[in-house]
């Protein structure tokens, strides 16, 4: 009976955890980078281009294609949205959950790995970007789904653990570029020195693996070929002779990690990751240090571990992001199904008094912390409807009491207790504060206007690349005019332009010729603010966007 009521728990927290992930998938666009990626995947559809990727009809090289690819059938099948856009990745996301369950259930228990899952879909950062979507959702499942298969391929050769080991690293790289065999072959190779089995490197299914992985990246190749590789006379990144294939085999990744690719970027904190994770894997992160502290201990006394994949792979490209100068807080989330593979077995393992209480403090501190956060964010923002944070209070409080009453083990109930703080917390976002954020989205509301009926048969400019939410709500292709060419690059008569707040103030100050046509408010920050947050200070933190015309 008491096997049955964890159960029933494990699964009523799986299913709260699909409807907070699955919560945010028609939420408009408030940030950049997803409005980039899926106006990107429009124009694929626009221009009938499998290969090729344009943004405002300009070459686009920042990422491979694999994102793009999937994307682009979502929407040639279910039409153009923001919930087509995340779909993709929502179900990689799913995918991820089921490669952790699969190796974790391997290498340890299937009540530990039910646990390992709840707390990849339980980590702030990886909830968030299933709204914000970039490419870590895919990649959390090719990841983690690559080493499962290269684990079983190093127990014993199998074709289709070897099919699969490749074609799953293949997509991952056609995904965010070479970098990401860092996790993937790392892993084998901290299993392989901490089991001291060195000789079984030397196998041709290591070989036929990196064969079969480069035979399934040519069609990226190839696309890159075609679109660069094959038009040296196109300017890119400022320059003609650009290689699509080096890029993607050097600069995509690796040129930004040693910061001299064509993107590069001037912060580097050595600790970033290490503070970013307290909030990007809470409420997990401190019991995850925990497990680590307890892991390399249990290496150091010469105790054998159940496996040494997750913390190899984790840990060595979590290593190179911190010592990198291109650190971005979402980053991390690839490696998320390796985090709760490490941190899955310490939520119920027999530990000693000290120690136990060192887990549940790490547990507790969230528990208590985020809701407290969630309540002063709505005291101080003051939403315009209360309804869906009273069904949030509701629904935690009740399972909150059931918990409480039900579960008799202090571990299993701060863990539980954990989860639900998590879906409380996430819920509100997708809910309530996400839905605050984008009225102050200007971009939205100028795209809007510029769809009317009056002006359909205007070609539309933006002035910067960075306006992307205005570019993917328009109904029709954006072009793009560099900002010092607004007087001098001939348009037609019939054009409407979009301009920042500070494309205007450099407007103005060159004397540019131009009527504006509508104004409206904007959020012009991707960051939130505290000030924005406080509903009495808000009003300092906004700003205006313009649709313009050339007399």
């Amino acid at each position: 009976m008491k096997k049955d009521t964890n159960s029933q728990f494990y699964a009523l927290l799986f299913v709260l955890a699909l409807v907070v992930n699955l919560s945010g998938i028609g939420i408009k666009f408030f940030t950049d980078d997803p409005a980039l990626y899926a106006s990107i995947a429009k124009n694929l559809i626009y221009k009938k281009d499998f290969l090729q990727l344009f943004t405002y009809n300009q070459d686009w090289l920042d990422k491979p294609h694999f994102p793009f690819w999937l994307v682009m059938c979502s929407f040639k099948l279910f039409g153009i949205s923001e919930w087509a856009y995340r779909l993709p990745a929502l179900l990689f996301f799913l995918l991820s959950g089921l490669y952790t369950y699969l190796f974790t259930k391997k290498f340890y228990s299937n009540e530990i790995a039910i646990m390992a899952v709840l707390i990849l879909m339980t980590a702030q950062s990886a909830i968030m970007s299933n709204t914000d979507v970039r490419a870590e959702p895919y990649l959390m499942a090719l990841v983690i789904g690559s080493i499962y298969h290269i684990a079983r391929l190093n127990e014993r050769y199998s074709f289709g653990q070897l099919f699969l080991a490749a074609l799953l690293t293949a997509c991952a790289i056609m995904t965010k570029g070479l970098f990401v065999i860092v996790a993937i072959y790392g892993a084998l190779l901290g299993q392989v020195l901490f089991q001291k089995n060195f000789k079984s490197l030397f196998s041709f299914k290591w070989l036929f693996l990196g064969l079969l992985t480069l035979l399934f990246i040519l069609p990226e190749c190839y696309a890159l070929y075609v679109q660069f590789d094959l038009h040296p006379e196109k300017v890119v990144f400022g320059r003609h002779n650009v290689s699509g294939i080096k890029w993607f085999l050097w600069d995509s990744q690796f040129g930004r990690f040693v910061n001299n690719g064509p993107i590069t970027r001037k912060s580097s904190d050595v600790f970033f990751f290490v503070h970013t994770l307290l909030w990007a894997f809470a409420p997990w992160c401190l019991l995850f240090y925990f497990s680590i502290y307890k892991n390399f201990k249990e290496v150091f006394q010469k105790r054998k571990l159940a496996e040494y994949y997750t913390m190899s792979g984790g840990l060595l490209l979590l290593l190179i992001f911190s010592v990198s100068r291109f650190q971005l807080p979402f980053y991390t989330n690839t490696l998320f199904p390796l985090f709760a593979v490490v941190t899955a077995p310490y939520t119920c393992m027999q530990l000693n008094k000290a120690e136990n209480t060192i887990r549940l403090t790490g547990q507790w501190l969230y528990i208590i912390l985020l809701p407290v956060a969630v309540l002063l964010i709505n005291y101080f923002s003051k939403p315009e409807t209360q309804l869906w944070l009273i069904i949030d209070c509701v629904a935690m409080i009740t399972i909150i009491v059931i918990i409480v009453t039900r579960i008799k083990e202090n571990y299993k109930k701060a863990f539980m207790l954990a989860c639900t703080i998590a879906f409380f917390v996430n819920f509100y976002l997708n809910t309530i504060f996400y839905s605050e954020l984008i009225q102050y989205k200007g971009q939205i509301t100028a795209a809007n206007y510029a769809n009317q009926p009056q002006f359909s048969k205007y070609t539309l400019y933006s002035l910067r690349t960075e306006n992307n939410i205005f570019q993917f709500y328009c109904n029709r292709p954006v072009d793009f005019i560099p900002l010092e060419q607004f007087n001098t690059t001939p348009t037609p008569a019939t054009s409407l332009f979009y301009v920042s707040q500070p494309s205007m103030d450099q407007l103005i100050k060159n004397n540019a010729d131009f009527n504006v046509v509508a104004s409206f408010t904007d959020y012009p920050q991707e960051n939130i603010l505290p000030a924005f947050i406080n509903n009495a200070t808000r009003y300092k933190t906004l700003g205006k966007v313009y649709l313009i015309t050339k007399p």
